[in-house]
């Protein structure tokens, strides 16, 4: 048996309970699965995990009768929470539909290109930059496709996340019999009042026989900080 946490199971059956039963007072409220998902998460975030890998640590879950009713007054509370939070600041780039959203990956033998992170900064202040996008490009400049809609290409930079960006790329499609092969991409950012950013990333990876579609921390690829400069007064004379 593998490390299960038993929050997980509470947390998603409490969760389509309540998305399943009349809707909060305003007919506006999503029940769709992005946002089952979204409050999911919300609430795993806040609630200390149980974990176990045996019958025996299944078992002693189940003895506290009153604990456990405990935890699930406090998941209760908190997916209500959750869910008018995540109902406040829906994901855009979703149609909030109630079908679960499908991810269709390539059958057959695959090249799985890692989760390539990075972090971007102000090369004057030192700062972690906000408020633009970064962009992964393959070969041929064009934009890398993402696994899903949840992976954004470009990424926005947001201020609560400390100029981090990443990208977890679509499976490519092996199409020959090598067993391995070179990527190059590149990594891309412009800003108003900053010089354009190009780092160019070469990943060799070895031919799999199956797409992966479990995001692991393990398997990130980090890239070095980078930082956008002003330009140079050089620069600013020829542009004037």
């Amino acid at each position: 048996m593998e490390i299960h946490n038993l929050m997980e199971d509470m947390v998603r059956s409490t969760v389509d309970e309540l998305f399943d039963a009349d809707k909060p007072g305003q007919p506006s409220w999503c029940t769709c699965q992005q946002c089952r998902m979204d409050v999911a998460c919300y609430v795993l975030n806040r609630m200390k995990p149980e974990y176990v890998v045996s019958s025996r640590g299944v078992a002693h879950a189940e003895q506290d009768y009153n604990e456990k009713l405990q935890r699930l007054a406090d998941v209760v509370s908190t997916v209500r929470e959750g869910w008018a939070r995540i109902n406040a600041t829906r994901r855009p780039h979703f149609d909030h539909t109630s079908v679960a959203p499908v991810i269709s990956l390539p059958d057959g033998p695959v090249y799985n290109i890692p989760p390539i992170m990075g972090r971007l900064f102000d090369g004057a202040t030192f700062a972690p930059i906000d408020n633009l996008a970064v962009s992964l490009l393959d070969e041929k400049g064009q934009l890398v496709p993402m696994m899903d809609g949840n992976w954004q290409n470009p990424c926005p930079l947001v201020k609560n996340t400390g100029g981090t960006f990443i990208f977890w790329t679509y499976p490519v499609l092996a199409t020959s019999e090598r067993p391995e092969r070179l990527f190059t991409f590149r990594v891309s950012a412009q800003a108003e009042g900053y010089d354009e950013l190009s780092h160019f990333v070469e990943l060799r990876l070895a031919v799999e026989n199956k797409a992966q579609d479990q995001f692991s921390m393990q398997a990130v690829y980090k890239l070095p900080d980078m930082y956008l400069f002003p330009p140079t007064k050089d620069e600013d004379l020829e542009s004037e």
